[in-house]
């Protein structure tokens, strides 16, 4: 399973990891000397999280971070009940569909 957001489709991006050597400036030293540049991946900050689809029933999304906070927010992600306040839930709605 590839490392993207289901729901703005981010994925890893590639960068450099520098490894530097001596004493910086401002503690008294010459300066630090880049001795190696390796590549390296910068993962996406991905969160299993179980939400309500469009057609209401629950599912397992993979979601980046940042469209976890936005969606949640701003009302177009809404996670799904567990446990006992989903009990309390389908309690509710059998006594609404009773009445």
């Amino acid at each position: 399973m590839a490392r993207v957001c289901e729901i703005c489709g981010k994925k890893p991006a590639v960068g450099r990891s520098y490894a530097r050597r001596g004493l910086p400036k401002r503690v008294g030293g010459i300066g630090l000397k880049i001795t190696g540049k390796t590549l390296r991946r910068f993962q996406v900050n991905l969160q299993k999280v179980r939400v309500v689809d469009e057609n209401g029933a629950a599912c397992t999304k993979r979601v980046c971070a940042r469209c976890l906070k936005t969606g949640l927010r701003k009302g177009t992600l809404s996670k799904s009940a567990r446990g006992a306040h989903r009990r309390y839930l389908e309690e509710k709605a059998k006594e609404g569909a009773a009445s």
